[in-house]
């Protein structure tokens, strides 16, 4: 989802700027690779509309004029610059072993040394001969490039990232890896020279790699090249509840759960995943809104403002980002953001998406939508461009069953006690509403004016007030309203004291269906 976030903010500025998104596999670390992951990559970031412009297309295919768009592909660029760097001085072979270095670093932590690591008078082969390193390597010993660090330990440089703004940071002094045993990159090299090489203008990425920037910045001067724009933003997180020894929740002194702040994990949170999304049955839509509110402060008043844009319509601001401590992840944030993305879906779309959803994951509510018609109508209670105030019941495809389970006779096999008729208790004065409201006042005809005047008159024909204020004003002449009288058949006909416009479920549902429903409902009262 960390991922997701961050493409869809490049994606936001590819387009406010005429840009390109570039899709580079960075696989020299072997060990992590997974079988079909970048088509993995691709599939998954396509389905949250997230298109590269150049870059790999595919397992194995690329688009682009700077390709390989692999790093492994890319073996002699690298090992050219690597020797570059080597005549320039400015790297070096280094034959440390693993025993070595873990000596020098245990020396460092004895004598509690700010800086930890390989550098100035811990680099111990930093200044060997170079007859001796040729020698050494004819021989057949292991050994590594390392970038020779020019910083000093209490020097500073000067930055200007574009989230972050002007900062003062210490010199780079680790003389770092730049080529491995195996003779691939690392991150920190392959990272300067495919930037480089591929026109990379910005460069967006979390708060973890922000302490690198003085290396990478000095990488991209001994290499004779300009530096991109950093743009560094701090990760989403998680609030977690802190456990004792035992996996109990640790409370506070007034009994509350203590908690605490995390980076997402893909290991401990299904919601790390964008696999978790379409599971669920979030439209894409809504997870791509909900990030952007994450990404930017200003967003949501913008959506209030322009309700029907097109989310990169947006002015995104890097400056607008979160720099320090990231936005807390919100899953209930999250289902509210997507309840107002689906209100704003026309009938057809919710049917396409959410049947698409159901053929994967819900075969029962598959096997309900099978009637396109019939669901279509459905789906469109209470919805449309026309409605001004649009119903908010549907956070997610996997909410979509329950929410129109009442609209489909195979689902809706209510037991007696199951019908909470609220205000009105009296068996009898039930059965009564059902019989006159199907007998004299129900006609399939009528507008929704004339709906709702013929339940005023029913309401007055069993001794009910047919307004509410009416009622109000004399609540001793009254035992209730048309509200309650109302209540009384919508519970008849779905089962439910809360739905949609009634008026418009019995348009759909139809008179037969309808009478059905207020004969079942009446035969369950004995």
């Amino acid at each position: 989802i960390g991922a997701l976030e961050q493409c869809i903010v490049e994606t936001a500025l590819v387009k406010q700027t005429g840009g390109k998104l570039i899709l580079r596999i960075e696989d020299t670390d072997q060990e992590r690779k997974i079988e079909n992951g970048v088509q993995g990559i691709i599939d998954s970031m396509k389905d949250f509309d997230i298109i590269f412009d150049e870059g790999m297309v595919s397992e194995t295919e690329s688009a682009g004029d700077y390709g390989p768009y692999i790093q492994t592909q890319r073996r002699e660029i690298y090992e050219a610059y690597a020797k570059y760097l080597l005549v320039n001085d400015r790297a070096y072979p280094c034959f440390a072993t693993e025993e070595e270095l873990a000596e020098l670093r245990k020396k460092q932590e004895e004598q509690k040394l700010n800086n930890i690591g390989y550098y100035g008078e811990w680099a111990i082969y930093r200044d060997l001969p170079i007859e001796e390193a040729a020698e050494r390597i004819h021989r057949g010993d292991k050994y590594v490039i390392r970038f020779k660090a020019m910083g000093k330990e209490d020097g500073k440089i000067t930055h200007r990232d574009m989230v972050k703004g002007k900062v003062q940071m210490p010199q780079n002094i680790l003389d770092i890896v730049i080529i491995k045993g195996d003779g691939l990159p690392t991150y920190h090299f392959a990272h300067a020279v495919d930037d480089h090489l591929m026109h990379t203008t910005h460069v967006i990425r979390s708060n973890e790699w922000f302490p690198s920037v003085p290396l990478h910045l000095e990488l991209f001067h001994a290499l004779g090249f300009q530096a991109p724009k950093y743009c560094h933003y701090a990760p989403m997180l998680k609030s977690e509840a802190r456990v004792d020894e035992n996996g109990n929740p640790v409370l506070d002194e007034n009994g509350e759960a203590v908690t605490f702040k995390r980076k997402i994990s893909k290991r401990k949170d299904p919601e790390a995943a964008v696999s978790y999304y379409h599971q669920a049955g979030i439209p894409k839509e809504s997870v791509k809104e909900y990030l952007m509110t994450i990404a930017n402060s200003d967003f949501e008043m913008w959506r209030k403002n322009n309700e029907n844009a097109d989310l990169y319509e947006f002015p995104f601001a890097l400056k607008k980002m979160s720099t320090t401590e990231g936005a807390l992840f919100d899953m209930d944030k999250l289902i509210d953001v997507s309840k107002n993305v689906i209100a704003g879906f026309s009938a057809e779309k919710v049917y396409e998406d959410v049947s698409e959803w159901a053929k994967r994951y819900d075969p029962v509510l598959a096997s309900m939508l099978e009637d396109r018609e019939y669901s279509l109508q459905v789906l469109g209670i209470e919805r449309g461009a026309e409605i001004k105030k649009k119903r908010k019941d549907i956070g997610k495809w996997s909410d979509v069953r329950e929410y129109i389970s009442y609209m489909y006779d195979s689902q809706f096999d209510l037991k007696p006690e199951e019908y909470e008729y609220q205000l009105i208790a009296d068996p009898e004065l039930i059965k009564n509403i059902f019989a006159l409201y199907a007998e004299e006042f129900y006609d399939p005809a009528d507008d929704s004016g004339q709906w709702f005047e013929k339940m005023k008159d029913l309401a007055e024909r069993v001794g009910y007030a047919r307004e509410v204020k009416i009622w109000r004003k004399a609540k001793d002449e009254w035992p209730g309203h048309v509200g309650d009288v109302s209540t009384v058949i919508r519970v008849g006909i779905t089962g439910r004291r809360n739905t949609p416009d009634l008026y418009q479920i019995m348009q759909v549902m139809g008179p037969e269906r309808v009478r059905e429903r207020l004969r079942i409902a009446a035969e369950k009262l004995g």
